[in-house]
């Protein structure tokens, strides 16, 4: 129990890192963390937005690095690829007490491979319609 303790409190303190820079904080999420969102990841931490961001999925059985309350804790915004996965992030972020943390729906279909210029240029797209 300790350990995992200790685990915990590492990560959340990682969370909060000085040295991450001021970059703006995003978490992108799609369903299994796979294909969409470590391309928005991806696509975000480039000009003209140069954030720091992260990617994982929302789907606990299926994600290969699953939203979890450290993750939400460093968020300072999440972009999700559709409104159901916003919708999930967004009790998450209520049951977890974070009340501040802007969560956008971008309506990207899972529909692309990893990296495909058409995903790139709807996300794109998507998140300057989104932020405007």
């Amino acid at each position: 129990m300790k350990e995992e303790t200790d685990f915990l409190m590492n990560r959340l303190a990682n969370a909060r890192n000085p040295y991450q820079g001021g970059h703006r904080r995003v978490l992108c999420v799609c369903s299994a963390g796979l294909l969409r969102s470590p391309t928005a990841a991806l696509v975000l931490s480039q000009e003209p937005y140069n954030f720091n961001t992260r990617a994982a999925g929302a789907s606990a059985e299926f994600a290969l690095i699953p939203v979890d309350d450290v993750l939400l804790f460093w968020a300072q915004e999440i972009v999700c690829m559709d409104e159901k996965q916003a919708k999930l992030i967004r009790e998450r972020l209520a049951s977890s007490g974070i009340t501040d943390t802007p969560v956008l729906a971008l309506n990207v279909p899972d529909s692309y491979s990893y990296r495909d210029p058409k995903l790139i240029e709807a996300i794109k797209t998507a998140y300057d319609a989104a932020t405007k």
